[in-house]
This record gives C-alpha cells, sequence and structure tokens, in this order.
C-alpha cells in the first residue's frame, strides 16, 4: 500500500485542485485553478491539469485510483453529481463515469464531508481510531461519519447532513429553515448571527476577530454559536458514541473561542460515559485538508477493492 500513488480532484464553486499523492500520505503535487463556468470547461480543465499534474516524472500506468470530492447534493455509489447550489449547471453529471472513461483508472464520488473525514481517519487526527465524526464547520455545516471502521453513507448516501437538525425555533435562515445548526455553527451562520445583532454584516473570520478584540456584540455572537455547537455535538456523542470528533476550519482556527463555552454545554447536556470516552479536537491537516480529502476518497476505495 505505501508505493500506491493517487490523485485527487477537489471541485469546487470558486477553484478547483488536483492533487498527486499516495498511501502515506505525501503530497506530491499540486495543481489548481478557478472554476469556469460551465460543465463542459470544468471537465476540459480537469483532464488539462491532470496531464500537466503528472509531467513529466509521473504516468497514469503508476496512479492506483483516482478520487473526486464535491459539495452535495450528489449520489456517490452511482458517481453522480445532483445540482449542488455552489455549482450551477451540475444536474446529474456523471462525473466517475466521465473521468474514468477519459484515464481509464477507476474513480470514486463522495460529498466533501464524508472525503475530509477518511482524509483525517488515514492521515490526520482520526489515525488509529475506528468510530470518528468529521464536521466541516465552514461557510456550511456536514459530517462525515467513520463508524466501525467504516465510511458510513447511509441507504441514500445523504448520512451526516446534520447541518439540517432544527436547534431552535428562530435564528439565521440556513440550509431551508430558521433555527437549524447550521444557522448558528457556520460561516454564514455566525455572519447571520452577527446581522441580526448588530444590524450590519460581516464575515465569520472578522466576527471571530472582533471577538477576540473584546467586542461585546462579537462575544455575544460566539457564545451563542459555541452554546449550539456544544449542544449539537451533545446529541452526536450520545447517538454515536464516538472515539473522536474532529472540527475543521473556523474551529480549527479559533479554537480557544469556542472550546470554553462547548464544553460547558457537554457537560450538562452529554451522558457520562460517552462523553468521557470522546474526544474533541481540530482538523491535524489544516490547510492541505481538501487535497488530502480527495486523494482519501481515492485511497478509501481501493483499500476496500483489495479486500
Amino acid at each position: 500500500m505505501e508505493s500506491q500513488k493517487y490523485i485527487g480532484i477537489d471541485i469546487g464553486g470558486t477553484k478547483t485542485a488536483i492533487s498527486l499523492g499516495n498511501s502515506n500520505g505525501g503530497l506530491i503535487n499540486k495543481r489548481k485553478f478557478l472554476t469556469p463556468s460551465g460543465v463542459d470547461a470544468v471537465i476540459e480543465s480537469i483532464f488539462a491539469e491532470v496531464e500537466l499534474l503528472l509531467y513529466p516524472s509521473h504516468t497514469l500506468d503508476a496512479i492506483q485510483a483516482i478520487g473526486i470530492s464535491c459539495g452535495g447534493p450528489l449520489d456517490s455509489k452511482r458517481g453522480i453529481i445532483q445540482s449542488p447550489p455552489n455549482l450551477p449547471g451540475w444536474d446529474g453529471i456523471p462525473i466517475v463515469d466521465i473521468v474514468s472513461e477519459h484515464f481509464g483508472i477507476p474513480t470514486y464520488l463522495e460529498n466533501d464531508a464524508n472525503a475530509c473525514a477518511l482524509a483525517e481517519w488515514y492521515w490526520g487526527n482520526g489515525k488509529g481510531y475506528d468510530s470518528i465524526i468529521f464536521l466541516t464547520f465552514g461557510t456550511g455545516l456536514g459530517a462525515g461519519l467513520i463508524l466501525d471502521g467504516a465510511l458510513y453513507r447511509g441507504a441514500d448516501g445523504l448520512a451526516g447532513e446534520v447541518g439540517h437538525w432544527r436547534m431552535a425555533d428562530t435564528g439565521p435562515y440556513c440550509y431551508y429553515k430558521h433555527g437549524s445548526w447550521e444557522s448558528f455553527v457556520s460561516g454564514a451562520g455566525i455572519s447571520g448571527l452577527y446581522e441580526i445583532a448588530a444590524g450590519k454584516k460581516l464575515s465569520a473570520q472578522k466576527v471571530c476577530q472582533l471577538a477576540k478584540e473584546g467586542d461585546a456584540v462579537a462575544m455575544r455572537v460566539i457564545e451563542q454559536s459555541g452554546k449550539m455547537l456544544g449542544s449539537g455535538l451533545a446529541l452526536l456523542i450520545d447517538l454515536l458514541n464516538p472515539q473522536r470528533i474532529i472540527i475543521g476550519s473556523i474551529y480549527s482556527r479559533d479554537e480557544a473561542l469556542f472550546r470554553p463555552i462547548m464544553d460547558q454545554v457537554l457537560r450538562e447536556e452529554t451522558l457520562s460515559v460517552p462523553y468521557a470516552r470522546c474526544e474533541i479536537v481540530p482538523s491535524l491537516l489544516g490547510e492541505q485538508l481538501g487535497d488530502m480529502a480527495a486523494l482519501g476518497i481515492a485511497r478509501d476505495h481501493s483499500v476496500r477493492r483489495e479486500r
């Protein structure tokens, strides 16, 4: 396994990244480009960038698998991207068939939360554990579930849509309804909470910075978000009894803001045995997580194909 090489393709609404890595977590090469409008333009760019990624030191013959990470909704079993909000026009695109037929390499698709969970499980803060949860906590909120040593997708591949949970009757409008967990625990949610409180819109990054500087309104917003983070995590811990929960993006950058509030709620709301078992940690892979996530898809399917 240690000598196997993979290609990872991370398709985003703003940029797309192509990575070459190996099974021990080494990132060999990377390319990225602004995601053009139109499905055909993106696919042609992916084909061209993969060739440039490999040239001149590597060949397609050396690649074991290709992993594609993309925001949902998607059908990972059939390899179809199904109208993600950040990719207009991507309606029922059979991306796995398109890429695998072009390169002649087994290709696999997962949503970005699942992909991040796989990367952290193989190479990050989930390594060595059998049951972990990864929370994106970025622009939106989703979860990737590794349960009893395998990625759990659910009957329709939609497991982990925890951002949709209703946590309150009111709140910013996120994930199709007011009061969703995502409307409190995400970049969009924090920005929305601040707009409600202060009458003006700021990015979540700016709100966090103001909170660190002692701004009273920003501190109240972070307190709201931190409490809801703890409440949702308590549900996950009591339901799934994981060994670790790994939180990315905003939490990874500003753990010190959220941790005391989150911990207080967890102590009050979580059953004692699963609470004692579960560690909550930031992402270890940090800024490389998006690249490693797509590679994690390729590795996971390669491992399972060989069993």
